[in-house]
């Protein structure tokens, strides 16, 4: 994908202009860490990023246009098709997967925005943040972005790109990666990882005992000793230490119970790793209870996904909407969990002022039905409220 944005950057040309005068400022990765590697190498980074990233993708983005004081969906809008098909290589799914999947390791997403110049964006590219460059100067600030992938350098004007960040407390320019906060606990993980792949690899297997001969015996006795022993008890990396010595004994070198106190160390590193990225434990743990998956699950939803999600519709209203003109708006679905019986009571407040059809689209964007615009006073024989009273029920919940 990103060899077919460097031939689009190419043929568009660098446009190199009076932007190559501004000041490159780089963003580098944490002491120890490269964000790519370190999302294929450690599994509680990648379950974490890639939960967050998968969910944000499943939650619509909707293009919103203002209809008798309220919003409605407006499907037909250039924007809503341009966010299902971004460009020739990416659906809308994994362009939003792939911008929080970005936003979470290296605390930065870009977009570039490509067309005919002075026009509405006709395709949108993900660029890799590891290869951008914001260019600024002390007197105008922003000045563009320096993107180099592939070959090719690009200078592209601050129109052209969209620049999603995390707040950073000492960067004006560059988002925070969640990875500069985990780097020890990711660091330390990764060396316990290290040292049992070393101590239980082929060819480096740890003795559980030793079996010490202190009679003396030939060297060939000696031998057949050891291959009797393990012919009998042996089997692949748990093996047996044997020593000369006066007499056959046996000592115990195995792991002790404070040794095995390195697994709760992995264990801590888990859950620290999970809290930094927002990713309740419950979701994940085998030991969680239904009670406490469902608490971690709205945990979740509330406090780490719907922040991400408002962040991005925002960025999106202020610096890509307005190509379009005025008028409309780009929201994601709420998927916040509501209390079911005051959702209930909302509705049927409600009720006698918005027919069942205008609930149905104001609070669930759903199409309308034949019986739903019935007023609430209708009685069974036309439809009415017996069928709209266990409607909002099930709307409710």
């Amino acid at each position: 994908m990103f060899t077919r944005i460097s031939h689009l950057l190419r043929r568009r040309g660098a446009r190199p202009g009076p932007l190559q005068h501004a000041r490159a400022l780089s963003a580098s990765p944490p002491a120890g860490i490269a964000h790519s590697r370190v999302y294929q190498q450690s599994p509680w980074v990648y379950v974490a990023v890639n939960r967050i990233a998968e969910a944000a993708a499943l939650v619509p983005l909707r293009v919103l246009r203002q209809a008798g004081g309220r919003a409605v969906e407006a499907p037909d809008h250039p924007l809503a098709g341009l966010l299902a098909r971004p460009n020739s290589s990416q659906s809308g799914f994994e362009l939003m997967e792939a911008t929080v999947g970005m936003l979470e390791l290296h605390g930065n997403a870009y977009w570039f925005l490509g067309g005919r110049e002075g026009g509405a964006p006709e395709e949108i590219w993900p660029l890799a943040p590891d290869h951008v460059q914001v260019l600024a100067d002390a007197s105008s600030g922003l000045r563009g972005y320096l993107y180099e992938v592939d070959g090719v350098t690009a200078v592209l004007e601050p129109a052209e790109v969209i620049h999603f960040r995390r707040w950073h407390p000492s960067n004006t320019w560059y988002g925070l990666s969640a990875l500069e906060a985990a780097r020890l606990a990711i660091l330390s993980d990764r060396a316990m990882a290290e040292w049992n792949q070393a101590a239980f690899g082929e060819d480096h297997g740890v003795p559980a005992g030793m079996v010490v001969v202190r009679d003396f015996i030939s060297d060939g006795d000696f031998e057949r000793l050891k291959r009797d022993w393990r012919d009998s008890y042996g089997s692949g990396q748990r093996r047996t230490a044997f020593l000369r010595g006066d007499s056959v004994s046996w000592q115990n070198i195995g792991l002790s119970h404070h040794d095995l106190d390195f697994l709760n160390g992995r264990a801590a590193h888990r859950e620290e790793i999970l809290n930094i990225f927002g990713v309740p434990l419950g979701m994940l743990s085998e030991n969680a209870t239904e009670a406490n998956a469902a608490v971690a699950e709205r945990v979740f939803v509330e406090r780490t996904l719907w922040p991400k999600l408002a962040r991005i519709a925002a960025k999106l209203n202020a610096e890509l909407l307005p190509f379009w003109g005025a008028g409309a708006s780009l929201a994601f679905d709420d998927i916040r969990p509501t209390d079911t019986q005051a959702r209930l009571e909302e509705l049927r407040a409600a009720y006698p002022v918005l027919s069942i059809n205008e609930i149905r689209e104001r609070y669930y964007h759903l199409p309308p039905v034949v019986w739903g615009s019935v007023p609430a006073a209708g009685g069974p024989q036309d439809g009415g409220s017996a069928v709209a009273g266990d409607h909002l029920g099930q709307l409710a919940r």
